[in-house]
């Protein structure tokens, strides 16, 4: 089977509940700087919150602040510490805010774990 342009990584979770998990994710790691989980999802929280951080980019804005409370609707301290402490670090950088490293395998089931992190 040809994984060419497949989209993205489904995570066997219905659309709203792995939006759900996105998000709570990316609140993670805006508040505390560092998220371990599986490899998959942290590939995919990445991809987010790479998004996220090039919409804060731009300063606090109208705007900017309405795109960002749609993607974290109930955690308006992320978007504010997003906006404020963490998007202004990566305002001369064109890309890649964040870094996955890989910590092997879980010990209960052999899933491979990796740890999301700002650059």
């Amino acid at each position: 089977m040809n994984r060419h342009q497949s989209g993205y990584a489904k995570l066997n979770m219905k659309p709203p509940h792995r939006r759900a998990v996105m998000r709570n994710q990316v609140i993670h790691l805006i508040k505390f700087g560092m998220l371990q989980t599986t490899s998959v999802r942290a590939k995919a929280v990445q991809r987010m919150a790479e998004k996220m951080v090039t919409i804060a980019r731009k300063g606090r804005d109208f705007n900017v602040i309405r795109r960002l409370k749609k993607e974290l609707p109930y955690d308006a301290k992320a978007v504010d510490k997003l906006i404020n402490d963490i998007a202004p670090k990566y305002v001369e950088r064109r890309g890649g805010y964040t870094r996955v490293y890989s910590l092997g395998k879980r010990v209960s089931d052999t899933a491979s774990i990796s740890r999301l992190e700002w650059v």
